[in-house]
């Protein structure tokens, strides 16, 4: 019996190598779905998940956001995301793409393969609050050493001297609320590591942390694009710009410290003189 040389077997069209991004918009077209309905459900950029569909890595921010925005796609349109991660994986390296990045834009993650460790994060706010003690102190030393308080010659000593000092502000209390003054990806989730919220904020948008949640945590990758209030009180900056947070805790307690501590930054209150002209 012959058989013809280069014709395809009955099922060989089925076993033949698809890309990840084909694999994914055969699967998302036979669901009926759009790409804008994949945006919506997954919280994805459009144009991003259509740049995975044709396999254009180079218009995506990096291969860990790459993999995170195919597992967030696999999971939409209920595929194995561990195995399209694993195939993408293959696929980066095969196209000289595993590693890549894109320094010159700001992109959010919206499924993050690696955040830092949290023994990290603790590390580095240890150092912070060691610094910034020292300084105080440093500070305190040098006041108490140099200041001053001048006297008039042309009026008698004065009888009392009176420091006008500030009473230390209230503890703040209440709920935390995140708003938005520009796009940014944040994520929210509690000691389980369970989600309380992820979304591309909006100018304007609003989030309020769960009073009840268990040691609420952020990770985004744009800090300073979120104001922060604990009962109405502002809070410094989550972080710097443009720089990726993640574990920082946001609970009442932890904001509520934060915002005593800047206001124990701001500087004393002048010494008044009674009895001088």
């Amino acid at each position: 019996m012959e058989i013809a040389v280069g014709e395809d077997s009955p099922g060989e069209e089925e076993f033949r190598f698809h890309t990840v991004g084909e694999q994914l918009r055969a699967e998302r077209e036979r669901l009926g779905l759009s790409l804008s309905d994949l945006a919506a459900k997954t919280r994805v950029p459009m144009r991003h998940l259509e740049s995975i569909e044709k396999s254009d890595f180079a218009a995506l921010p990096g291969s860990t956001y790459t993999l995170g925005f195919a597992r967030s796609y696999a999971r939409a349109v209920e595929m194995d995301a561990a195995k399209i991660s694993s195939e993408l994986r293959a696929e980066l390296a095969q196209g000289g793409h595993d590693g890549y990045q894109a320094p010159t834009q700001n992109y959010e993650p919206t499924d993050p393969a690696r955040v830092p460790s949290r023994a990290l994060a603790w590390t580095a706010a240890a150092i912070g609050l060691l610094v910034v003690a020292g300084y105080f102190v440093w500070r305190s030393m040098t006041l108490g050493s140099t200041v001053d308080v001048a006297v008039p010659t042309s009026v008698e000593q004065p009888k009392t001297a009176a420091a006008t000092v500030a009473p230390p502000a209230p503890a703040a209390t209440g709920p935390v609320v995140l708003t938005a003054i520009g796009e940014v990806w944040v994520k929210i989730y509690d000691a389980e590591n369970k989600r309380l919220y992820e979304n591309e904020m909006k100018a304007g948008d609003s989030f309020t942390v769960p009073t009840d949640a268990n040691k609420p945590m952020i990770v985004t990758g744009r800090p300073q694009m979120l104001n922060v209030t604990v009962g109405g009180q502002a809070v410094p900056p989550l972080g710097a710009a443009d720089q990726t947070i993640a574990d920082v805790e946001i609970s009442a307690a932890a904001m509520a410290a934060r915002a005593s501590a800047a206001g124990a930054a701001s500087p004393p209150a002048k010494t008044q003189v009674d009895g001088a002209s």
